[in-house]
Order: C-alpha cells, then structure tokens, then sequence
C-alpha cells in the first residue's frame, strides 16, 4: 500500500494515534473472559509488546467496566471497548477512560439512548464508531 488515501476519511484521534485512513494499525480482541481482570490485562499487556497498536475488549456488563482503569494502568496503546445492547456500559465505559467505543445503534435501543452514548463520548472527546446501517437511517444527525 503506498500510504496514499484513497476513500475520503475524516482523521479522528483514538489515545495517542490518528486514524486517518493512511496506516493500517494491528489491532486485537482479548478472548480472556471479562471477569478474569487479572489475566485480560495479562493479555492486553502481551499485545502491546507483540506489537498491537490497539485493543479492543467486550463490556457485556457493568462489572467488565473494571477491566478500562486496570488494562489502562498496564498498556500505553488506545483501548477500545465494544458494547452491545446496553447503552449505560457505554457510558460508563466512557467514564472509566476507555479511548474508543464502538456501538451498534441498532441494538442499543431508543435514540435517546443513542445520544446519550454520543454525548458522553463528545463530553470526553472519546471517538465512538456507529455501525454504517445503522447511520444510514438517521445516526449521523446525533454524531
């Protein structure tokens, strides 16, 4: 790839890097169940020196939120918190320090639940990723 951007992208910082469509950055999931804090900020921190440039970890719920402050402690690479379902583990994912939230409005419910998960990331300045169908049906005038 010749670094040239091709698609017309809006740079958008996540923690420390800029995602502007002209480096592709290894990113991976944790597979460590979310209750096994220990052994995902053992995971997280193997990642980073393997040479992940970020991590993305599921918050299926409000006692995986606990999992942000302690791999964040341990990694210097942007953490990203996937949520599904319930939009308050994205605001608190929010609160907790997490640099990216990726959502699926689709499944987080009203769209006063959509902006408020907006909202909190705007009050942070955290990049939040909406799922594209999703955006089409009316999203982007909350983003």
């Amino acid at each position: 790839m010749s670094g040239e951007n091709k698609r017309n992208v809006r740079p958008v910082k996540v923690g420390g890097l800029t995602l502007d469509g002209k480096k592709i950055y290894i990113q991976s999931m944790l597979n460590v169940p979310s209750t096994d804090i220990e052994g995902s900020v053992k995971q997280a921190v193997e990642l980073e020196k393997a040479g992940c440039e970020i991590v993305r970890a599921a918050i299926p719920n409000m006692e995986a939120v606990k999992l942000i402050p302690a791999i964040k402690e341990k990694i210097s690479i942007p953490l990203v918190a996937d949520i599904h379902f319930d939009y308050r583990l994205a605001i608190a994912a929010a609160e907790a320090g997490i640099d990216k939230i990726r959502i699926n409005p689709g499944n987080i419910g009203s769209m006063d639940r959509v902006k408020a998960v907006v909202k909190a990331c705007h009050e942070r300045n955290i990049h939040k990723v909406i799922r594209r169908a999703d955006h089409d049906k009316g999203i982007q005038t909350v983003c």
